[in-house]
Formats: structure tokens, C-alpha cells, sequence
């Protein structure tokens, strides 16, 4: 059974007024009660009186910080997200080597996308109701930042010579990679069975990879000789 994303407690800070802390804790109470109606009835089932109801609040202290459902839906959706992230980043922590690094956040992910919050707000409703476009630029904000990060130490580390544009594009492969891999672990009847095999699958790309960056030719040989001796055993000779 995976844990349960953390809840960051709101912090008191100097110099703010009390009434502004009030709204801030407005604010939260308003996320938290959304996230938890969310994941378990769905965003078209939960109403903005449940919302406001849950979090102890009037529908106009809602209305003052969100525009409506959606809105709030956002918020929730960012929250959750950083949450993500956040949990990511705390399980690299400790590792130096990248391709360690890679296949750490791999498994972080893998488990954060077997969390209900995750599962529901994020991969299940988030497209939806956010739009496709705006559910990227939310994700590109959050997750894909650590794969980005990811990519160029794991390309650092090998003899790779590749521009920006180059990195972007790996990024953008594994990211849409785990995306994928995190909707069929979430979907599945078995999520454990299914996240085992995805983390199998990457890790063969990722064994690939380093496998191909510490390959080196033997210094003084042909790259054509292989090819020349293949001919001569095939019975084709020079003149």
C-alpha cells in the first residue's frame, strides 16, 4: 500500500497580518476539503457546497479566492503536483550517481501514480477538465522539470556531445514515457505487477543507454574491417 502524499502545514510568517494569515488558511482549508472530495467522488460529483461544507467556510469565502469549481480544481491539481514532485526530488536526494538517480525517481513516480490524489486529480480527471494544453503547462511546471534535470546529468555522464534541443528532445521522450507508463499503472486491475514491469521496461532503456555511452572502439582498428572480412569469408575478393 503506497503513502499517502504529505500535507505541507501552512506556516505562520513575521510580519504578516492576521488577516492576511486568515486567508491563507481560507485558502488551504478550501484545497484540502476540494482534494479530498475530488479523489474520492470525482470532480462532476463533488459540489461547491460540499466544498465550502468540508471546509468550514462560507460561498462567499470561496468566491473571493476562486473564480469557481474549476479554478479551484486548478489549485488542487498544482498542490498535488508540487506534492509530487517534492517527493521525487527527496528520494534522489541521497544518490550521486545519475543512472541511479534516474531509476530512484523512477520508482518515486511509479509509486506516487498509485496514490488515489495522484491518480484521480492528475492522470485520471486532469486533462479533462483542465484541457489538454493547460494540463501540460501545469505538468511541465512540476514533474517534467526533475526529468529534465534527470536527462542532462544521465547525458553528462557519458561521452555524449548533444545541444539543447537534443536534450529537450530526450526529455520530452522519457517524460511522455512515464506519463504513459503512470496512466497504465494507475489503470491497472494490479498496480503493484504493472509498475514492476514498467520499471523493468525503463530500466532496460536506461541499461541501454549506458551501455552505448561506455562502449569505446579499440584504438587502432578499422571500422571497415569487420565489414571486409565478412566479404572475404562470403567468397568476395578484389581483383
Amino acid at each position: 500500500m503506497t503513502s499517502k502524499l504529505p500535507r505541507p502545514k501552512l506556516p505562520t510568517v513575521p510580519g504578516v497580518s492576521r488577516r492576511q494569515q486568515y486567508s491563507a488558511s481560507t485558502r488551504r482549508a478550501l484545497v484540502v476539503a476540494a482534494e479530498d472530495l475530488f479523489t474520492v467522488g470525482g470532480y462532476a460529483s463533488t459540489s461547491l457546497d460540499a466544498i465550502v461544507s468540508a471546509a468550514r467556510v462560507t460561498k462567499g469565502a470561496l468566491y473571493h479566492h476562486y473564480s469557481g469549481k474549476q479554478a479551484l480544481f486548478e489549485a488542487v491539481f498544482q498542490d498535488v503536483e508540487v506534492r509530487a514532485t517534492e517527493r521525487i526530488r527527496a528520494a534522489i536526494r541521497g544518490a550521486s550517481d545519475p543512472w541511479e538517480r534516474a531509476i530512484e525517481a523512477l520508482r518515486a513516480f511509479l509509486d506516487v501514480v498509485q496514490e488515489p490524489s495522484y491518480r484521480r486529480v492528475v492522470v485520471q480527471e486532469g486533462p479533462a477538465i483542465l484541457g489538454y494544453e493547460r494540463f501540460r503547462e501545469q505538468e511541465e511546471r512540476s514533474t517534467y522539470g526533475v526529468v529534465t534535470e534527470l536527462v542532462r546529468d544521465v547525458l553528462d555522464a557519458g561521452p555524449f556531445d548533444l545541444d539543447e534541443e537534443m536534450v529537450e528532445t530526450f526529455s520530452r521522450i522519457l517524460f511522455g514515457a512515464m506519463s504513459a507508463a503512470g496512466e497504465s499503472v494507475s489503470d491497472s486491475d494490479d498496480p503493484r505487477s504493472a509498475s514492476e514491469r514498467v520499471e523493468a521496461a525503463i530500466g532496460l532503456v536506461l541499461a541501454g543507454l549506458r551501455s552505448l555511452g561506455t562502449e569505446t572502439a579499440t584504438p587502432g582498428t578499422d571500422p571497415g574491417a569487420a565489414d571486409t572480412g565478412a566479404a572475404g569469408r562470403d567468397g568476395v575478393t578484389g581483383s
